[in-house]
């Protein structure tokens, strides 16, 4: 006869306990592991990127398979914050463009692009963005819908004369003309 021994058994259920959270713990990590492998392969279909650290770099920024149509964008955001704010015909012309690049209104990439407009990133993201939209059209492959370098430029002209000046004079400031002349000297060194 088999004498039961409460303790035992409380010890018994707490080990099994414990083990069998351990086991979602590791399911979960194993998980969240080929979620961000699978996540890195698509952004590297998307932008025709094979380097990790590239990868790597796009997914610190934040981006994901369906925000990263919006990289090619970032200088225009870029130029529309030059004099510290982002006018009404600064937004349209932005929001314009990512809508005529398939940015559906209401999606992930479209609540990214209007946080962008509404406040301001960091000086880093836009550098950073820079580098990898300069290494994503130095890669550019047929199955790259990316603007091209010229086009991006002409873009950001189009955005930075898009407010200011007084009946046509002094459409675009000297904070803006530097800025326009930064980027197009980035995207060509890019090339």
């Amino acid at each position: 006869m088999t004498e039961d021994n409460p303790l035992a058994d409380r010890g018994r259920a707490l080990e099994e306990d414990y083990f069998r959270k351990k086991d979602r713990e590791l399911i979960e990590k194993m998980r969240a592991v080929d979620a961000a492998a699978k996540a890195r392969k698509d952004l590297g279909a998307s932008t025709g990127l094979s380097d990790p650290a590239l990868l790597d770099e796009l997914q610190t920024l934040g981006f994901t398979p369906e925000t990263v149509p919006l990289l090619p964008l970032i200088p225009l955001v870029r130029v529309a914050w030059a004099e510290g704010g982002v006018s009404a015909q600064e937004r349209k012309m932005v929001v314009d463009l990512a809508r005529a690049r398939g940015i559906t209104a209401g999606s992930g990439a479209d609540r990214q692009l209007a946080d962008w407009l509404d406040r301001q990133p960091s000086e880093a993201v836009f550098t950073r963005a820079m580098r990898l939209i300069s290494a994503v059209m130095s890669g550019q492959s047929a199955n790259t819908a990316s603007l091209s370098a010229e086009d991006l430029v002409k873009y950001c002209e189009e955005i930075a004369a898009a407010s200011g000046g007084l009946l046509g004079i002094g459409k675009v400031s000297s904070e803006e003309r530097k800025l326009l002349a930064s980027i197009a000297a980035e995207l060509k060194a890019g090339r």
